[in-house]
């Protein structure tokens, strides 16, 4: 036996200084896999993350709009909120999130369909009477009243008749509501011609959002000038002192929700959770009914039309 060490050749140091350099530097398809997920997940985990503080950000108004309902409970108050704005402008997701924590007992929303052939015979009126809130209840309008004012004379679904009695109308029936204590709140969520059809693709492409989209909505592109027009003669005629339209601009839906809460909780002398939460509404996102008038018939001075 020798205690001498193998030499080992120059070749086979190279044949194992490839090898290692194979096994170092090959990667697997599962591997590759995952790396080219790496941005993805990122991205949604970003997005996960923005919805969240957004959620959370929201919570402090939550918790003011359940005392504010208390204290409708307590003073019997009743309150009213119309939801209205063009097909795709943020109504629904500014009602769920306004009633997410409300006392259930003690709010309703509504949103009526068509017209039975029995209701067609009746006061226009009278099947929104009998959603009208008891003694200390919030009901929420998912489409209102307004119907009339907005859709129907678009879609040819009422009479030119139908249509200007119920506009000369309109304001004195919410004034018998105001009078007899009723709150009203009205609410016109204003989107942006393309941000409503940026919607309409989302819904068309996510088959969780294809419900959402009806007949009506695919003209809604097509009809934008028609709906600007009826928009502008409703605000003129039913914007009145006790009970105004605020405008809500909600091209981005989290500043829609944050203010229109906002709105709410201003509209009824409560005793709040917390005086120093910022209960100003943005003034670039919450609009009198009046200012937007003014905006509106600018627009037609300098552009010869409406632009929305």
């Amino acid at each position: 036996m020798t205690d001498e060490t193998p030499e080992i050749t120059e070749e086979e140091i190279e044949v194992v200084d490839n090898s290692t350099a194979e096994v170092s530097t090959d990667t697997s398809p599962e591997d590759k896999a995952e790396e080219s997920q790496e941005p993805d997940l990122k991205k949604l985990k970003n997005k996960a993350l923005r919805r969240y503080l957004r959620e959370e950000e929201l919570k402090p108004y939550q918790a003011e709009l359940i005392k504010m309902q208390q204290h409708l409970e307590e003073t019997g108050k009743r309150m009213i909120i119309l939801f209205e704005g063009r097909d795709a402008s943020g109504k629904g997701g500014t009602i769920r999130r306004v009633a997410r924590y409300m006392n259930e007992k003690h709010y309703r929303i509504v949103a009526l369909g068509k017209p039975t052939e029995h209701e067609k015979t009746q006061w226009f009126f009278q099947k929104y009477v009998r959603q009208v809130p008891r003694g200390g209840e919030v009901v929420l309008f998912d489409r209102s009243w307004y119907n009339r004012a907005m859709v129907e004379p678009v879609f040819g679904f009422c009479t030119d008749r139908e249509y200007k009695n119920f506009m000369r109308g309109v304001t004195g029936f919410e004034k018998d509501l105001v009078r007899q204590g009723t709150t009203v709140i009205k609410l016109y969520f204003s989107v942006t011609k393309e941000e409503q059809e940026r919607r309409f693709e989302r819904r068309k492409h996510d088959p969780l959002r294809q419900w959402k989209l009806s007949e009506v909505d695919v003209q809604a592109q097509e009809r934008w000038d028609d709906f600007t027009h009826v928009k502008y003669e409703m605000l003129k005629k039913t914007h009145s002192t006790h009970a105004p339209w605020k405008i809500i601009r909600s091209n981005d839906k989290h500043q829609a929700r944050l203010n229109a809460m906002k709105v709410i909780l201003n509209s009824v002398p409560y005793e709040r959770l917390n005086d120093e939460l910022d209960f100003v509404p943005d003034s670039n996102i919450v609009i009198s009914g009046s200012r937007e008038l003014e905006m509106m018939e600018a627009q037609r001075l300098r552009s010869g039309k409406f632009l929305g």
